[in-house]
């Protein structure tokens, strides 16, 4: 393999049987916060075993105490063998921080890992805290030194992102279109531009005219860019790093090769 880290695909039901191929720990994304709150479950194979438990907090209403989700939990991660639990939450809810707080030692106490989403890194005094790697200005080696100033390095841990943006120059917000897949290679084919490495923020770029909307910037991931993400984040010690499988999938073997 081509990286040290140690990482962890994030996969839905239907691709397990594919990521399975990778022998990488894989992050069931089969679970959310649901009304009550409870832990809800989509249908994970009967087999699946091991691994860590991804949730989200899609639709959750944010009411409720956490005591009973929390060891509803404990106890899929008991029954699945589940070695701990990646909380995938987007929206600053009081009732999330409050079961990240909870959960954080009860998984310690089982030996089972626990990582948050960035924003929740502050409620919990154990767990890994993922960084998204996707900047559009500034320099992920100052964003990962910032993280792990603040949290320890040991408890920081990758969140890549395959980025692909288009961006007008200037941009006014640094906020980018984004582009599918096939958006950018048709950019790229009709285009034919030079592409070009930014080393401040890890990824490729290319830059072109539009009559109409003026000049553009394009940013995107590829195997070579991500590696070089992976290394940089191995050079400051640390050493997890978590990709969604469907986001990743044809560039895999070039990511591990």
């Amino acid at each position: 393999m081509g990286t040290r880290s140690q990482l962890i695909l994030a996969v839905p039901p239907e691709d397990v049987t594919a990521a399975q191929t990778y022998g990488l720990t894989l992050a069931h994304v089969a679970y959310r916060v649901g009304g009550g709150p409870h832990l809800f479950r989509s249908n994970l194979p009967i087999p699946v075993r091991g691994g860590l438990m991804y949730i989200d907090d899609s639709g959750f209403d944010g009411r409720g105490t956490p005591d009973t989700f929390c060891q509803e939990v404990v106890r899929e991660c008991s029954a699945r063998g589940f070695g701990g639990i990646i909380c995938a939450f987007d929206r600053n809810l009081p009732l999330l921080a409050a079961i990240v707080t909870q959960l954080g030692p009860m998984l310690a106490r089982q030996s089972r890992s626990f990582y948050v989403s960035e924003p929740y890194g502050r409620h919990t005094a154990t767990g890994r805290v993922l960084i998204p790697t996707a900047l559009s200005g500034g320099s992920l080696r100052q964003r990962l030194s910032e993280a792990a100033e603040r949290y320890g390095t040991g408890r920081v841990a990758l969140a890549v992102e395959r980025s692909a943006e288009d961006f007008f120059l200037p941009s006014p917000n640094g906020q980018g279109r984004p582009l599918t897949r096939e958006e950018l290679a048709a950019k790229r084919k009709e285009l034919s531009p030079s592409i070009f490495f930014s080393d401040e923020l890890c990824a490729r770029y290319f830059t072109y005219m539009n009559r109409q909307s003026g000049a553009h910037f394009v940013l995107f991931d590829d195997a070579g860019s991500i590696r070089k993400k992976l290394r940089l984040a191995e050079a400051m010690g640390i050493d997890r790093a978590l990709f969604f499988y469907p986001e990743v999938s044809d560039l895999l073997p070039d990511i591990l090769g």
